[in-house]
Formats: structure tokens, C-alpha cells, sequence
């Protein structure tokens, strides 16, 4: 039995279609991350889950009943808002048990179950504090706190890292991470982090105009998208994107001047004369001899650290290349920028859709 199960849901303001037929099954311990850009109605489909809002049509099913219409509380969710929603004037340790309390749950049941999970969450010490004397970090520990003493069949997460700096961003996805692999809670995220949704989700679903772009596990969405929004939107820096035609000799790369070999694995998949786009990832071009390569000059190189991010003109084309962080580099010269035929990606230019679908 599928523990949430979202079932053609469609929403309607007005005029205006939200969501769009959202189908999506989701077993017992799994992690899914709704992932898109601002208004592409992930957060409406959280809050239909949720029960903050309600489906035009469709169906939400928890376990094996159907929630729509059943109030928020009586739905055996529990939900962590970005803005952490803390009570000021009650303690953490209130805070934690709040819900609890308004269930009438006996004190000393209450008591274990707050203290269980402030260790679980590392902030027995800060029980007896309120809000307003924790960092962002603390408080957003409070707040799953909150959640995890409900015990709920589903948690849901709305974008709960955003108002945190980089460094508590990562610490926090971590011990997200931990706290998952550990009760093998079913998790509901959202976000437009691409990183929170590679590091965290079992699977991941791509939205774009209240659509599902893409569901598939972390790998299928980075090494397999299967449309050229995913493959832009999921990937730092994004994909390499250039406009190629179908020729007898293979692929003719656009304001480039240079041919590709049609890699096997598409043969039977495009046709003489189409109209393609060739993505490649930046990490896939080196400057060491690979089976294929592209001559660029080179105009921009940023250094992150671990790696030298070099934006290089191809012709009329621009291409990112992540590099090894000590390699030399002559602005106006040329270079040779390498890669095998296992890296690349094509999509066809009209419908965006990839040539392997």
C-alpha cells in the first residue's frame, strides 16, 4: 500500500489552471522533493496535501483513505513551514510539545516523547529557552522538533531551509539526511534548491507550469533528463546547450564549423535534416585527448576552489567548462576542449523533448 498517493490533482483560480493532472505514488520511507523555479505550483500541491487548500478535481489518498475534504489535523501529517512558525512566548520544550498538548496527551507522555526528540535533534540543552534566544539553525530544529513527536504517517516540508546562510543550509541538509535514514519517515520537500533536492530526495519531481517535467531518482534526473527545462534547471553550472543539425556525416554543430560523429545509442532515434540541440555537461569537457572535442577561446575563468570555471566562445556559441583548478589559461587563445560521446545529449529543438524518450 502506497503511503500518499496524489491522483490527477488539478487547481483552478479563476481562469487560470495551477496544477494540471498531478499524478505521483509515493511508497513508505521515501524521500520526494517537488523541485521548480517560483510559481510552478509546488507549493500549491504541498498545501493541497496539507489540506490549506483544496483540489479543483483529483485525489489525495494518505495510507488507504482519501483526505480530501478531512480537516488538517485529522489527516495524520505534519507540516515544517520556511518560516518556522514558533510561539514567542513559549518555551522550546512547549514549543516541541505543543501539539501534544492540544491532543490532551498525559504530561508524562508528552515529556518523553519532547525529550526523545530534542536528542534525536541535539538541542536537549536549549529546552528551556524560547525562541527569540536561538539562531536560525536552533529554530528550525525546534520546529522539526514539532513534527517528529506527532509521529505522522507523512511529513511535508515547505522549502524549511531558505531563510538559513550557506554554511547552517548544509549542516541542516545533513542532519535531514541523518534523521531520514534513521526513522525511514515519509517525506514530502519543497524547494527550488537543486542541491537540497540532490542531496536529500530518494526521487525528485521536476515541476514547470503545474506540470511534472520529470519523477525519477537523483541520477535519472541529472544523467537522463528528459527534457532540455531539466536538463538546464538541474545542474551547476547548467548544461552546455548547442544547436546542431542532422547531416550524413553526423552532427553539424550550428556557428561552430565543426562536425560531431552521431553516437550509436541515437542512430535510430533522429533523422537526416532535423533540427537538434547537443547538451553537454560543463564537468564532461577536459583538456585532456578525448574521443570528440570542440576548439573554444577562452574569455572568462572563475576560480571556486576545487575547480576553474572557464566560460570559452565557440564560434558564435559559448560553452562552461569545469576544470581542474591549476589549469593554465591564454585569453584569446585557443583550446581544445575534449569529451566523450557517452556525455552527449540530444533533444530536438521543437519540442524540447529528448531524442531517447
Amino acid at each position: 500500500m502506497s503511503a500518499l498517493e496524489i491522483l490527477n490533482i488539478r487547481k483552478t483560480y479563476g481562469q487560470v489552471e495551477t496544477l494540471k493532472g498531478i499524478d505521483i505514488s509515493l511508497e513508505s520511507g521515501e524521500f520526494l522533493v517537488l523541485l521548480g523555479s517560483s510559481g510552478c505550483g509546488k507549493s500549491t500541491l504541498l498545501n493541497i496535501i496539507a489540506g490549506l487548500a483544496e483540489a479543483t478535481s483529483g485525489d489525495v489518498r494518505i495510507g488507504a483513505r482519501s483526505v480530501l475534504g478531512v480537516h488538517p489535523k485529522d489527516r495524520d501529517i505534519a507540516m515544517v513551514f520556511q518560516s518556522y512558525a514558533l510561539y514567542p512566548n513559549l518555551t522550546v520544550h512547549r514549543n516541541i510539545g505543543f501539539g501534544l498538548e492540544m491532543r490532551k496527551v498525559p504530561t508524562a507522555e508528552r515529556d518523553k516523547a519532547v525529550r526523545e526528540a530534542a536528542k534525536l535533534l541535539q538541542i536537549e540543552n536549549l529546552l528551556d529557552r524560547k525562541p527569540s534566544q536561538l539562531s536560525g539553525g536552533q529554530r528550525q530544529r525546534v520546529a522539526i522538533g514539532r513534527a517528529l513527536v506527532r509521529k505522522p504517517e507523512v511529513f511535508l516540508f515547505d522549502e524549511p531551509l531558505s531563510n538559513l546562510d550557506a554554511k547552517l543550509r548544509m549542516e541542516m541538509r545533513t542532519e535531514l539526511k541523518r534523521l531520514h535514514q534513521m526513522l525511514k519517515t515519509t517525506i514530502v520537500y519543497v524547494t527550488h534548491d537543486q542541491i537540497e533536492a540532490m542531496t536529500l530526495a530518494t526521487r525528485i519531481a521536476v515541476m514547470r507550469d503545474g506540470r511534472i517535467e520529470q519523477l525519477g531518482t537523483p541520477e535519472e534526473i541529472y544523467n537522463s533528463p528528459a527534457t532540455l527545462y531539466v536538463a538546464t534547471f538541474v545542474g551547476v553550472p547548467p548544461m552546455n546547450l548547442l544547436r546542431t543539425t542532422v547531416r550524413p556525416e553526423g552532427l553539424q554543430l550550428q556557428g561552430v564549423g565543426t562536425c560531431l560523429p552521431l553516437p550509436e545509442r541515437f542512430k535510430d532515434k533522429v533523422k537526416e535534416g532535423q533540427q537538434l540541440v547537443l547538451g553537454i555537461r560543463p564537468e564532461a569537457l577536459r583538456l585532456e585527448q578525448g574521443t570528440l572535442s570542440i576548439e573554444a577561446v577562452p574569455e572568462i575563468a572563475e576560480l571556486t576552489g576545487p575547480e576553474l570555471v572557464v566560460t570559452a566562445l565557440a564560434g558564435d556559441q559559448r560553452l562552461t567548462a569545469c576544470l581542474p583548478p591549476r589549469t593554465p589559461i591564454t585569453y584569446n587563445g585557443r583550446m581544445k576542449l575534449s569529451f566523450d560521446g557517452e556525455a552527449i545529449h540530444l533533444f530536438d529543438a521543437e519540442t524540447g523533448l529528448s531524442c531517447l524518450r
